[in-house]
This record gives structure tokens, sequence and C-alpha cells, in this order.
């Protein structure tokens, strides 16, 4: 199979995320550009859900969860952070799901977590609960070995080992822009030694868009030179937004991906070409 790539966002920060998306979809509309958004539920349950509807509400566009309100599903070494309870971390799942199908009518099949872990899902009742809620994949493998960045471009597993086979993981790739900006922590933090990537160690902070392209384009030529599946990046609205506001970086990569000879699809059309989709899934999804 040729190499796609699938631009992915997680959204998640109220206005911020949807100030930001205004001028993000209009460049995905203008280069025809599909996508996939992990949203947080709760950003549709107030006064900016009919804006979502409004922005994302277009077939070119898949609408995946990133959780109910953002917590640490589980106990994350790499941020020194606590894991909510069980009780709240099955509303996150399953709440979050039920809010994005009621809001744009159409099954939501894709999870993600909240700030990524290195073995993605990792625990086993949260691998089950992902899977019996009625999702077909994860992206959650958001960390490289030792948790540190880059995320290295790592093949779509099954959680068959946890019990669930019907249930893929799509790793993650490159680094976190908002870190490659200091919008939340140093690059120097989360650098390993020795790097996965010889050739590619980042050690200061990006300044001009064009310095965040040159380090997606690493990892997009490394997905095709691998023959990886696909490449993806990892993107924040509010963070893009704060950055770069007219998007020069996205439009840069967009160009760049076509240029490669690259299709642009969705994590859940490439889940549905690699005839990983449950047929009950699929046939919910084409209608």
């Amino acid at each position: 199979m040729k190499t796609v790539f699938v631009a992915a966002y997680d959204t998640e920060a109220a206005e911020r995320c949807r100030m930001a998306c205004e001028r993000i979809v209009e460049v995905h509309h203008e280069m025809n550009v599909p996508a996939t958004f992990f949203i947080v539920s709760k950003l549709l349950e107030g006064a900016e859900r009919a804006d979502y509807k409004r922005l994302l509400d277009a077939p070119k566009f898949e609408i995946a969860s990133h959780s109910a309100t953002h917590p640490l599903l589980r106990d994350h070494p790499a941020l020194n952070g606590k894991g909510v309870s069980w009780e709240q971390v099955q509303t996150e799942v399953r709440g979050s799901k039920a809010t994005i199908e009621d809001c744009f009518g159409r099954p939501c099949i894709g999870f993600r977590t909240p700030c990524g872990f290195e073995d993605g899902l990792g625990d086993r009742a949260l691998v089950e609960l992902v899977a019996q809620s009625g999702y077909a994949y994860s992206s959650s493998v958001g960390w490289g070995p030792k948790y540190s960045l880059p995320v290295p471009i790592l093949p779509a597993r099954t959680y068959a080992a946890e019990g669930c086979p019907d249930l893929w993981e799509y790793p993650l790739q490159g680094w976190h822009e908002n870190v490659l900006k200091g919008h939340n922590a140093t690059p120097g933090r989360f650098l390993l030694w020795p790097p996965v990537y010889p050739d590619h160690v980042v050690t200061r902070f990006v300044k001009r868009p064009e310095e965040e392209f040159e380090v997606h384009r690493y990892f997009i030529d490394k997905a095709i030179e691998l023959e990886h599946e696909y490449a993806t990046l990892i993107w924040h609205p509010w963070s893009l937004g704060k950055f770069d506001p007219e998007m020069r970086m996205l439009k840069l990569c967009f160009e760049y991906v076509r240029a490669r000879g690259l299709e642009c699809i969705t994590f859940a059309e490439l889940h549905a070409r690699q005839g990983r989709m449950p047929a009950r899934m699929l046939a919910a999804a084409q209608a």
C-alpha cells in the first residue's frame, strides 16, 4: 500500500480551538484536504456547539473522541500526573462518544487519550472499555521510548493481546507541535539519548512557521522512506493559532504531501480501506 497522509487535530481548548478552527477549516476547504478532528466533547455542550457543528460537519472531516473533559485516564509518568477514578474514565470514554454522535448525527469510531501514552491505551480495563463502547480504533501511542520525543514511526497494531482483536491502534508520529514552540514544555526535557533518529535532533524552540514545517517534513519523508501505511502529525488548533494564525505551516505541509504524491484521507477511511473495520461498524459508518 502506498503511504497516505492523515491530518489530525487534538481539539481541546474551548474558545481558543474554535477560533483557530475557523482558519484551519478554511485551509482544508481551499486545498481539498480531509482531516480527523479528535474533539473533547465538552466543547459541544456549551454555547459553541453550533459553531463546531457548522465548521466540522462536512463529509471530508471525521469527528473522533478526545474524551469528554481531557483528564488523564491513567497515571502519566512524563507529566507526573495522577489518573482520574475508574467511574470518571467510563464517563470520559462513553459519554464523549454519545455527545459527538448526538451533535453530528454519525458514528464516532475513533478515540485518542488526552496527552497520549508510550503504550497507547495500555491498561487492559481501558482497552476493554474502549472496545466495548463501540470504537473501532485508538490513536493513543503519543510518546517515544521512556516517554521521549519525537514519537517514532510505528506500525498499526491490534489489541488482540488484551482480548480485543477488533480494536486497532494507530500511533502518532513526530513532535507534539505545542512542545516544539514552548507552549507546554521545553524540547530538551523529553529528548532521548541516543536518539531514535540521530539525523533529526531538535534542541530549541521553532521560531517561524517555516521552521516548524521543516521538522514535520522530516517525518513525512521518513514515513515514505519506510513505506509506512500512513504519515501523520501531532497538531493542536489552540497552539497552531497562537503561533501561526494564518496557518502558513499547514499550507506548506499540504502542498508538500501533494508534491510527494501522497493521498490525503482520514483515520476512519484508512481503517476501512485496510479491511479492519468490523462489518457492523462499516455498515453504520456508510449509512
